[in-house]
């Protein structure tokens, strides 16, 4: 059930920061409707402290100050302040939030890294013949393609293989039309009716990527 109060101090400070409604509050924090209801019922001691750091730059309103608002809790005698204990709490608190951040961040720059080592790594024969290659074609405008894709061709299947990546179809395939996975290029076409694949598509396990391109036969 909703604190008609907690609601109301809430909406104040989103007028203050130029926030018209609580799903813009949720888009510009980061923060899920589920928590913000929480801030609303005046449930914040169940909140996560990382969801208050997240609304309080957006608030514009220091946490402390956060916390005192929308708090159900005597903090003390005097309750437009929080007590001593609370306040380290608090620092101790986005201390550590602080670090996870950190921590974090150099966790996706090293997988960032190995995703990148081991792509080049498939990649090797490629980054290595393709610019003699196609000095090659440049000198030789006659040099047949067919002894120039296999270059491209098979690093590029490793590679795919490598992520989970499969061709929907492969080129000049006819196969029934299915719309979930096939995007018409040109004329009109029911699901079933045979069309013909001009530019492959491609999934990732069940995640379609990219629907195949088709035209009727």
């Amino acid at each position: 059930m909703l604190n008609i109060d907690f609601t109301q101090k809430l909406q104040n400070l989103m007028q203050q920061v130029g926030i018209s409604s609580f799903k813009g509050l949720s888009r510009a924090a980061g923060v899920s409707d589920r928590q913000l209801l929480r801030l609303r019922q005046g449930k914040l001691e169940q909140m996560r402290v990382d969801v208050l750091l997240k609304l309080s730059p957006v608030l514009q309103m220091p946490l402390d100050e956060l916390i005192t608002t929308f708090s159900t809790v005597e903090l003390s005698q005097d309750k437009t302040a929080p007590t001593q204990e609370l306040l380290q709490e608090i620092t101790d608190l986005k201390r550590e939030y602080d670090r996870s951040q950190l921590q974090l961040e150099q966790q996706r720059e090293v997988l960032l890294q190995e995703l990148q080592q081991s792509s080049l790594q498939l990649l090797e024969s490629l980054l290595l013949q393709w610019p003699t290659a196609a000095q090659k074609a440049q000198e030789n405008p006659q040099l047949a393609a067919v002894k120039i894709v296999p270059l491209v061709q098979k690093p590029l299947e490793k590679l795919l293989q490598a992520w989970g990546v499969e061709a929907i179809a492969p080129v000049g395939a006819e196969l029934p039309y299915n719309p979930q996975l096939h995007q018409l290029m040109e004329g009109i076409a029911k699901p079933g009716e045979t069309v013909k694949v001009r530019y492959t598509g491609y999934l990732q396990g069940e995640k379609l990527l990219y629907r195949a391109k088709v035209s009727p036969v």
